[in-house]
């Protein structure tokens, strides 16, 4: 029976997304753990986070946890979340410049204050919270039986822009068409909270769970 393991670095709504995991891939496969050992051992890993980018880097260089998140990058499937999307990439603009682990190349913006959509009323509030658009740039294992443009829940500042558009799996509208989901090999990460994000959210959790890594 293949495992699933949460890296617990002191960021992240752990709970919830154990939770879900759990509802789809049942308890016994889940496990919350800070172990390098724990982690490398699971068949697949998820990499969550909230907060600033600069305690998140801080805490994962603390703890070693930053060079078991670049091993587990090589060799077996990953799921990042929110903050754990934005620390793949080399750097970030919050915190007046962080660096960040450098696995997928690119760089982490913030929305621009006073930004403004079509077709609505006044400026939109930053940070970029609520439901959203997902619209799907490619065929991915992950998407299985999810519609394009199905909605799921946002909550941050701060966006990521990866280098290669090969590496953009999904936008969504705010302001801006931002990268919301990255495919990257057997990395996927995603700026919304699929534990949040009710059936589109555990269907995605549901797919990789049953994800081999390959595209």
């Amino acid at each position: 029976m293949s495992s699933i393991a949460i890296i617990d670095y002191g960021m992240g709504n752990l709970h919830s997304i154990a939770k879900a995991l759990e509802h789809v891939a049942g308890k016994d496969r889940v496990r919350v753990s800070s172990a390098r050992e724990t982690i490398l051992a699971a068949d697949r890993v998820v990499f969550p986070g909230v907060g600033a980018i600069r305690d998140c880097m801080s805490e994962l260089q603390r703890t070693g946890l930053d060079q078991v998140v670049m091993e587990v990058a090589r060799s077996k499937p990953l799921l990042g979340v929110c903050l754990g999307m934005q620390a793949l990439l080399d750097s970030s603009a919050e915190n007046e410049g962080t660096p960040c682990l450098g696995i997928i190349p690119g760089c982490v913006q913030h929305f621009k204050e006073g930004i403004s959509q079509a077709g609505t009323a006044g400026r939109l509030k930053i940070p970029h919270m609520g439901w959203n658009q997902v619209q799907q740039q490619d065929k991915h294992p992950l998407w299985q039986d999810i519609p394009d443009g199905s909605r799921f829940y946002f909550v941050h500042s701060y966006y990521a822009a990866p280098a290669a558009d090969t590496d953009v799996a999904a936008t969504t509208p705010y302001g801006i068409e931002f990268t919301s989901v990255i495919a990257h090999d057997n990395v996927f990460a995603v700026q919304f909270h699929p534990e949040k994000s009710q059936h589109a959210g555990l269907g995605l959790l549901s797919n990789f769970v049953n994800w081999n890594g390959v595209s």
